[in-house]
């Protein structure tokens, strides 16, 4: 069974209204069926190889565009960078609207030649493993992450606790999700095949992605960064130290991060600063895109290891940050993301930055958060006492949403 993706109806919107829509997004999550799914047999579909040269694309792009007329989706565009350049002046010639659509899983090459042969014509639209709204096909449930932005999060928590009453709770527990991820591929399948499914995945991300697209010169030692890497995933990251755990310098570190973020596996969101006199963190803090990677890099055998697992925490951290990360991509214009981190302590999760107004945010596998646990969002007032912000938001397993402090409100995870 397909599932319905928050997607879906701006994909069409997109390709109504440009000539070029661009889908990007990590391997398996769903980029080619969303298509599918939206246009059904309208596109025809070519799936270019980074080795065979389908229809002749490489050698004569301008013959093969000639051959396969829009409307045309080409998958995996990313292995023929050639064609870039003919598809601009194809569209340049035809001045029509929803013409190509292209779609790849590795943005550093793709994203340097989009923005250099087809800026002005060509929209980017990011797509990510599913949500939690996906996976229990609430698509179209309310979303209060959307509502406390548009309302500044002036929002009355009567209103919020009928969103809450309104969003059927998870059909899953929370720690399961953690655990297996959220690719497509995994929703039906038995947990004894989750581990294996994980291992096919690094192993085709590693030797077909990294290899054939980037200048990795030990994919072994590469591998073993990216499971140093997700013991790290929501912490600052000191690329100094995680160099000298590999024998590799500071630059490579970095280098190999960017080849990361740049096939959507990890995501880094820079420290909130503002023009603070206090003492406070200037380091980026980083996520894997998918908790199920770190299951299987941890060595995390089932969801049940996880509930006492030393890494419970920040897995936790790091599927709700995903969580949000996923239904704002969709918005036309996204909030800022950040972290905030003083020298003596303090520290809040997330912060978003939208039309104007800071949003803290704590993730908690708690189910009862108290008062101490919203002691961070004064802290972060009182740094910054001329800024708008919000009202501190725990996103947490509480059963309704509750004002905990004057400063702070807690959320079931589900309503996001």
């Amino acid at each position: 069974m397909e599932v319905d993706r928050l997607l879906k109806d701006k994909i069409q919107e997109i390709f109504s209204n440009f000539p070029i829509l661009a889908l990007i997004g990590a391997r398996q999550v769903g980029k080619s069926t969303l298509i599918r799914q939206v246009f059904g047999d309208k596109l025809k579909t070519v799936v270019l190889d980074p080795i065979e040269d389908i229809g002749g694309a490489r050698k004569d792009p301008d013959f093969f565009l000639q051959n396969h007329p829009p409307p045309l989706f080409l998958d995996e565009i990313q292995y023929v960078p050639e064609l870039l350049p003919a598809i601009k002046r194809k569209v340049d010639k035809e001045k029509k609207k929803g013409m190509y659509i292209l779609s790849g899983s590795q943005n550093f090459l793709l994203m340097k030649n989009i923005s250099e042969s087809l800026a002005g014509r060509v929209y980017i639209q990011e797509l990510y493993s599913l949500c939690g709204k996906e996976e229990d096909q609430i698509t179209n449930s309310p979303s209060f992450l959307s509502e406390w932005l548009q309302s500044e999060g002036q929002l009355d928590i009567s209103h919020i606790q009928a969103i809450g009453s309104s969003v059927q709770t998870p059909q899953e527990p929370l720690l399961k999700r953690v655990w297996k991820g959220g690719l497509p591929g995994l929703l039906h399948i038995s947990e004894s095949l989750i581990s294996g499914y994980w291992k096919s995945y690094i192993q085709t991300y590693i030797e077909r992605d990294i290899r054939v697209l980037s200048r990795v010169e030990s994919l072994q030692t590469f591998g073993n960064f990216v499971a140093l890497l997700s013991a790290l995933t929501a912490g600052e990251i000191n690329y100094n130290e995680l160099g000298r755990e590999l024998g590799i310098d500071r630059k490579t570190a970095i280098a190999w991060s960017e080849l990361l973020q740049a096939s959507f596996q990890w995501v880094e969101i820079p420290a909130y600063s503002g023009n603070a006199i206090k003492r406070i963190s200037s380091k980026k803090k980083g996520y894997f895109t998918d908790t199920g990677l770190i299951s299987f890099f941890q060595k995390i055998p089932s969801h049940n290891i996880l509930a006492s697992h030393p890494f419970l925490g920040r897995m936790v951290e790091t599927y709700l940050f995903m969580e949000i990360y996923k239904l704002v991509s969709p918005y036309g214009m996204k909030p800022n993301f950040y972290h905030f981190r003083t020298h003596s302590g303090s520290e809040i999760d997330l912060i978003l930055e939208y039309g104007g107004t800071l949003f803290p945010i704590e993730f908690k596998t708690k189910t009862h958060p108290g008062k101490n646990d919203a002691r961070s969002f004064s802290v972060f007032r009182d740094t910054f006492p001329k800024l708008k912000i919000a009202r501190g938001l725990i996103v947490c397993s509480i059963e309704a949403p509750q004002i905990i402090s004057e400063n702070g409100m807690a959320i079931p995870y589900w309503i996001l």
